[in-house]
């Protein structure tokens, strides 16, 4: 998902969406502990995305812009 699409997202979406992502995340680390994970880039992209919509969380609970365009 890039930014422009986290951005739009409501509240609630992203609060949704933060939680979808941290159960992806635990269930990539049960399968990499069981070597199982097939792509282990897979966790950084998704601790990555998380990242992003925890940003966006933090910019709409301060208001929204913080001086940029």
């Amino acid at each position: 998902m890039k930014n422009e699409e986290i951005k739009t997202l409501s509240l609630e979406q992203l609060n949704a969406k933060l939680k979808e992502l941290k159960d992806e995340l635990f269930n990539l680390r049960f399968s990499h502990a069981t070597r199982n994970l097939a792509n282990p880039l897979a966790i950084r992209n998704v601790r990555k995305e998380i990242a992003r919509v925890q940003t966006a969380i933090r910019e709409k609970e301060l208001g929204g812009t913080n001086g940029r365009k």
